[in-house]
């Protein structure tokens, strides 16, 4: 199930101006453009930002997301009508034959259950032409990345046009070997309304990653850096094996 960030109206609806900086998106528009591909799946699409950044460029895009609330916010932008908008998730696709599919930001490591995780590596597959690529980050967990997250750090008022001013902060809440649990706080300063919305995230080891993808048929084509957290995320590039030849 999707967290109260995406599938809660009131907090879906400031999604992004909470988050305006989306230059991570920037490698994956540059991956787009790499394996030339003109048909891409979104899995975890949100609030459709990356979805309606490739649309724009002519691209054929299907954003998949369990949370309906970010997807209503993604329909309703400037363009939403040139997607293919899912309420679901990798499992609950109808036949594709895609180029390209991704998984942005946190969307991997929010699948914290090891069957789930394997049932979208299928499900990604089964939506890949032959010869298609699969791509997704996931942090480093040697860089221990969660020791930022706390109020002190993250801490902020944001102006939101017809919102008003919000407080916003994470903190962790429990740390459990891989897995790392984490609260937003909302605090919407109209009416005083505090929202929250716990998060987990599995931090996987490089090697668990690459048994896991070869184990669902693919090829892992590469490991790179991440360009926006460089020496922190591992970007994987995994290929759905080319039709043979006779």
């Amino acid at each position: 199930m999707a967290d109260e960030a995406f599938r809660h109206p009131r907090l879906a609806a400031i999604y992004d101006p909470l988050d305006p900086d989306r230059s991570d998106l920037d490698a994956y528009v540059g991956l787009v453009a790499e394996f030339e591909a003109r048909r891409v799946l979104d899995i975890g699409c949100g609030t459709g930002v990356f979805a309606l950044l490739l649309a724009r460029r002519g691209i054929d895009v299907v954003g998949v997301d369990p949370a309906l609330a970010s997807l209503d916010v993604a329909r309703a932008k400037p363009g939403g009508g040139r997607v293919l908008w899912i309420h679901g998730d990798a499992t609950t696709l109808p036949p594709l034959q895609v180029d390209l599919a991704t998984m942005t930001a946190n969307a991997a490591q929010e699948i914290t259950d090891p069957h789930a995780w394997q049932r979208t590596l299928r499900g990604a597959y089964a939506a890949l032409r032959p010869g298609g690529h699969l791509v997704f980050e996931t942090r480093d967990p040697s860089k221990r990345a969660w020791e930022q997250w706390n109020r002190d750090s993250s801490y902020r008022v944001t102006e939101i046009p017809g919102v008003g001013a919000v407080e916003s902060w994470v903190e962790v809440t429990e740390h459990n070997g891989p897995l790392v649990t984490f609260r937003w706080t909302f605090v919407f300063a109209a009416d005083g309304e505090v929202l929250t919305s716990d998060s987990t995230l599995l931090f996987r080891e490089q090697g668990e990653i690459e048994r896991e993808l070869l184990s669902q048929g693919y090829e892992v084509r590469d490991v790179r850096d991440a360009p926006d957290r460089p020496g922190r995320e591992f970007v994987f590039l995994a290929r759905r094996p080319a039709a043979r030849t006779r």
